[in-house]
């Protein structure tokens, strides 16, 4: 007698990965909008710096400006999920200019900040290096930006430049790359050279970095 075929246990439906609420996820970890998720749209490139990472990278900010965000010009260039320009703006940056040239994610970071009612940050479709220039061209400052761009296009040998000519006295760089930023002295590249590395971490694949200006020698 033939065998019969084992009855096989009924799979679960599928979940669809991109379905309104199954989006993926961040949430702004310290401030007004403590707990807040922010969603995290899927974008090339799009790669949102993990809770864990911000608070590590926020701790070290606090502790470079003795916490005080009151008077705190903030600029993201790469802005995505917004995960690191609403973070500033939760601990109560002055301002908070986000840049992101994607028309839909941009679409997004303007549904959020009517949400919270975010009256300190600005949003902007546009392109990170020509939003760089066009600062330094009017003469803008900040004191605090944000470089988490898309890794192996060399977005930071290009920002990092313009970077020197819109950042205030004593301001502050957070970048994040996939190779580490800290050179031997006879291997910096000139992009980097101009920069003092004073923190860094790493976590997965990801490196990120607290930097500032180096002092100039008289």
């Amino acid at each position: 007698m033939p065998k019969k075929p084992a009855s096989k246990a009924a799979k679960p439906a599928k979940v669809p990965v991109h379905g309104p609420q199954h989006t993926n996820q961040v949430r702004i970890i310290g401030g007004a909008w403590k707990r807040t998720p922010l969603p995290v749209l899927s974008a090339q490139g799009l790669r949102p710096t993990p809770d864990r990472v911000r608070e590590t990278v926020f701790n070290w900010i606090n502790h470079q400006r003795d916490a005080n965000w009151a008077d705190a010009q903030v600029l993201d260039l790469f802005a995505g999920s917004g995960a690191l320009g609403f973070e500033a703006a939760s601990r109560g940056a002055k301002s908070v200019m986000m840049i992101d040239s994607n028309v839909p994610v941009v679409r997004q970071l303007d549904e959020i900040k009517a949400k919270l009612k975010a009256d300190n940050v600005q949003i902007m479709r546009g392109d990170a290096l020509a939003v760089a220039q066009s600062a330094a061209a009017r003469g803008q400052k900040f004191d605090l930006i944000f470089l988490d761009p898309p890794y192996q296009q060399e977005f930071l040998e290009r920002c990092l430049p313009q970077c020197t000519r819109i950042l205030n006295e004593g301001g502050l760089v957070y970048a994040e790359s996939g190779a580490a930023l800290e050179f031997e002295a006879d291997a910096t590249p000139d992009w980097m050279a101009p920069w003092e590395v004073l923190r860094a971490d790493k976590a997965g694949m990801v490196f990120f970095h607290l930097l500032k200006l180096r002092a100039l020698v008289a």
